[in-house]
């Protein structure tokens, strides 16, 4: 247990700082989900006079954005990192040391959680200065991040998963539209109440992304809400479990390969 600690510690630190040293994974993690709420919540405003809407303040509404798709940025950067390391022979290499294949899996992890906690403190404090009020209060805040970090973890292993498997950054990035696709497919825009379209109304409700921006959304704007939180937090701990373990079999089976 010394040992694997260890070995996940080290990859960990690599992880990071390989992270750290490339600004082009954490400022578009950043950078576009920043003026992804800009422009929708100057050209959305004006939804907020339905009948029914939640809030007053689109910008409020649309600040759980942000968190969704930094993770999708942070999934694309682990399963990039983790495609060039197949590449250049680390894993290879690694495979013929007494390092265990999980404690790659974790290492690589530890990046995500870096860049999860960094985004998650901007968009709240962005939040917080462009006048959004966290009904929620502090606790709330933290919850939010604690949400992001899962959310993070879950599609940052499925990222592992394609980097393993296909070996090929490229076949990681090529995945990255459908992942937006999952996303536009949700209650992003608009609650799904209010959602005229019967056909979007549906795939908005069958798609795990709108609870996931629905638990978020509700400590901003609703305060505690515990069937919201309930759903948010017991998908994103399902997506986990799951995620975490394909890209464990996926370590495993090319730990064999090699």
């Amino acid at each position: 247990m010394s040992s694997t600690s260890t070995h996940v510690r080290e990859l960990a630190r690599r992880s990071i700082v390989r992270t750290l040293r490339q600004p082009a994974s954490i400022i578009p993690a950043l950078l576009f989900p920043l003026i992804f709420l800009a422009l929708n919540s100057g050209g959305l405003g004006s939804a907020t006079r339905i009948p029914g809407f939640p809030t007053d303040s689109y910008l409020a509404f649309f600040l759980a954005a942000p968190f969704i798709q930094a993770a999708l940025f942070a999934t694309m950067g682990a399963g990039t990192d983790v495609a060039k390391d197949v590449q250049t022979g680390f894993v290879s290499r690694l495979a013929l040391t007494p390092t265990r294949g999980n404690a790659l899996l974790f290492g690589q992890l530890a990046g995500v959680l870096a860049v999860s906690l960094v985004s998650s403190l901007t968009f709240l404090v962005v939040g917080l200065v462009a006048g959004v009020t966290f009904e929620s209060g502090f606790p709330g805040m933290v919850l939010i991040m604690v949400l992001a970090i899962l959310i993070g973890i879950a599609l940052s292993s499925i990222g592992v998963i394609l980097g393993m498997r296909s070996g090929s950054g490229e076949a990681v990035q090529g995945m990255f539209p459908l992942f937006f696709v999952f996303l536009f497919l949700s209650s992003l825009t608009m609650p799904r109440p209010l959602i005229e379209q019967d056909w979007f109304r549906t795939i908005a409700t069958y798609n795990p992304v709108s609870y996931l921006l629905e638990a978020i959304r509700s400590l901003v704007i609703t305060g505690w809400d515990g069937r919201a939180l309930a759903l948010g937090f017991g998908i994103a701990i399902a997506l986990v479990i799951v995620s975490v373990f394909g890209a464990s079999r996926a370590v495993r089976v090319r730990w064999t390969r090699t």
